[in-house]
Order: structure tokens, then sequence, then C-alpha cells
């Protein structure tokens, strides 16, 4: 043992193989939750057996390329598709009013699944007898089919590029230098402006003090011209 330290003192007497978790059970829950899913799909139908999900953006640089299953759409995407956020549960739509959306993409693309999924949905009566006017027609509740799986499975738009050789365009670019420039001339704009304005300043006061000069000078031509018509007339 080296430096001022605690010397070695652990007390290994408990009977800890009686205190270990063990799940042996892991197989027989598997069981159970399929099974679970099939009641569930079998009591719910023809209702599919998930919700509309919105599509996201996975969080960080790293797999912000990604899409994937969000929680809930925001109230925004309600709104420009049309949908009552009491009624959108109703129809197997879930809503999230902590979501913002950051970007005009992401809230066109939710706003494109809620108006396909309305354009596809087919709305059973309460009271088989008496139908209202937002219900299905008979021949569109004959032809419902339960979904069984992601309510219009999201689609990734992000593709990957393949190798390739480098362009002489791609080989002559500065891209250090690039973003350097973007990110002075962002931050000198003020300044820029400033100086622009001082300059149209002084030009103004320069022509405001050559004007009387200038027109000394063409009084004196005017002058001169009218001197000479004279001489030629005698």
């Amino acid at each position: 043992m080296k430096h001022n330290n605690q010397l070695p003192n652990a007390h290994f007497h408990k009977d800890w193989q009686l205190r270990v978790k063990t799940w042996f059970d892991q197989p027989g829950r598997k069981k159970r939750r399929r099974l679970n899913r099939i009641k569930k799909a079998a009591r719910i139908a023809p209702r599919p057996v998930e919700l509309l999900r919105p599509a996201v953006r996975c969080p960080t640089i790293r797999y912000n390329m990604k899409l994937r299953a969000g929680r809930g759409f925001t109230l925004d995407e309600l709104k420009s598709a049309g949908i009552n956020r009491r009624e959108a549960l109703t129809i197997g739509i879930p809503v999230d009013h902590r979501r913002k959306n950051r970007s005009v993409e992401s809230l066109e693309l939710n706003v494109a699944r809620l108006k396909t999924y309305k354009s596809k949905l087919i709305i059973f009566p309460k009271k088989s007898g008496k139908p209202k006017n937002d219900d299905s027609s008979p021949a569109e509740l004959a032809q419902a089919k339960q979904i069984k799986g992601p309510v219009l499975a999201i689609e990734q738009t992000w593709v990957t590029e393949s190798a390739r050789k480098v362009t002489e365009e791609e080989k002559k670019f500065g891209a250090y230098s690039t973003l350097r420039k973007a990110r002075s001339d962002a931050r000198l704009v003020g300044v820029r402006e400033m100086r622009r304005d001082e300059k149209k300043a002084e030009n103004l006061i320069c022509v405001t003090e050559d004007k009387p000069e200038r027109n000394l000078v063409e009084g004196f031509a005017q002058n001169i011209k009218q001197l000479e018509s004279s001489f030629q007339m005698i």
C-alpha cells in the first residue's frame, strides 16, 4: 500500500447469492405480451392497433438526418390541417402541446401526414342506425381493414451518397475561408452600413459646397459669350 489511503477492509460475509436479481420469466413474459397484443387488436378491430405518429428529427447533429416517430402532433400542425385538438384523439391522432415546430419543413411534413391520414380515414358511427354527417358511407365501412403495423410508416428521405471522384471545383473551393467570410459579413453588417451612411453624408456636403463655385463659373462663361456676340455685332 502507498500513500495515506484507507486499508482494504471490505466485508464479504453476506449471502449475496440470495440477493441476486433473476428474471427467468423473460420468455413467458414475451409470449404473454404477444398474446395481449393479439387480444387488443381483436377487441378494437377494425380500429388501427397504433396511433398516427408525427415524423420528427432525431436530436444532436450526429443523428439529425434521420426521421423517426414522435409522440404527438403540435397545435400548429393540427390547426394547419383543419383538425380540432379535442377531436384529434378520438380519431387516432395524439396531441403533444409541448413540442414546437422549429422549421417550416417539419410543419409542412406533418401537415401533409395529417391530411393524407384524414383522406384515408373511415369513421364508423357511434350508433349503427343513426349515422352523422362526418361518418363514412356504408360502402366505405364495408371496405375497412385493420392496420396492425405503424400507421403511415415513416420513410427516410436522407440517402447516403456513393463514393465518387472529387471534382476540380470542389478542390478549388475553400470551405474554411468561405465560412470565415460569411461569419465576418454577418458580424460587420452594422459597421458597414454606418460607414456607407457616413460616406453618403460626406458626398452631400461636398456637392453643396461646390455648387456656388460652379454657379460663378457658369455665370462668367455666359458673360464672355455675351461680350463676344456684342463685338461681332459691332
